[in-house]
């Protein structure tokens, strides 16, 4: 289809068909234009990682990549508490316990006793307080605090009564503690020490040399060596050993 000089459209592209002027070369009316693409379809998005995971325990929600339920304990690695936990005895004059009602058994703990008796030491180190540089003032340093270890699972942390926090190893007085520090595990024999992600970190170090730097990596287990001292908080220095004659 050509267009003459008069803006008629026509069939022929010499001579308009209406008007009968000649029609210019290079007159053809311009080809509509062509339709856009179809817009492509939308990606589906992909499914959002879970915020939080939900404690098979006690159905708690924890950070996705907890080691420990922050409620109960639970271990996400082991599937187990990584300590003993005992109900609380009743006492004879709660009046919330109807009258010759029994009171509820304890129950037993959920990490295995120990056979073989063991304790820790537990000392404030002024080394180690100077070189964590504090500013909370340090207790007076004496003699140890002698713990005894009665579970194959220990842990070691700060109480708090409203997340039901009790420690086997309460390090309350050490701001420098959290809450679950680090956990104990022993086969018996030996002895390993595993960071329950904390706020300061835990280290191990030996009976002689400097002070250790370099913090174990939480949710790895070190074992400790017969000599070997654990290092947390402010100015906390743990020994585990076997017990004495009347310790346990």
């Amino acid at each position: 289809m050509s267009v003459c000089p008069s803006g008629h459209e026509s069939a022929a592209d010499d001579y308009c068909d209406v008007c009968g002027l000649p029609i210019p070369a290079g007159s053809a009316a311009p080809a509509a234009p062509a339709a856009d693409p179809p817009a492509p379809a939308p990606e589906q998005a992909a499914p959002a990682a879970p915020a939080t995971t939900e404690c098979p325990n006690c159905q708690a929600a924890n950070p996705p990549n907890a080691l420990f339920c922050e409620a109960c304990g639970y271990d996400f690695t082991t599937g187990s508490l990584p300590r003993p936990l005992v109900a609380p005895t009743p006492s004879p004059l709660d009046l919330d316990t109807p009258s010759g009602a029994q009171p509820a058994a304890p129950q037993p703990p959920l990490a295995p006793p120990l056979e073989a008796g063991w304790v820790a030491e537990v000392w404030i180190d002024p080394d180690w307080y100077a070189d964590q540089e504090s500013a909370d003032p340090l207790p007076s340093a004496g003699v140890p605090t002698i713990v005894p270890l009665r579970a194959t699972s220990v842990l070691v942390g700060r109480t708090s009564r409203s997340r039901g926090i009790h420690p086997d190893i309460d390090l309350t007085t050490d701001n420098g503690i959290s809450r679950r520090h680090c956990q104990l595990t022993t086969d018996g024999t030996r002895w390993w020490v595993e960071d329950l992600g904390s706020s300061n970190g835990t280290y191990l170090g030996s009976s002689t040399g400097p002070l250790p730097k370099d913090p174990v990596p939480a949710g790895e287990k070190r074992e400790i060596a017969p000599d070997a001292r654990v290092y947390l908080g402010a100015w906390t220095r743990i020994v585990i050993r076997k017990a004495l004659p009347g310790e346990v």
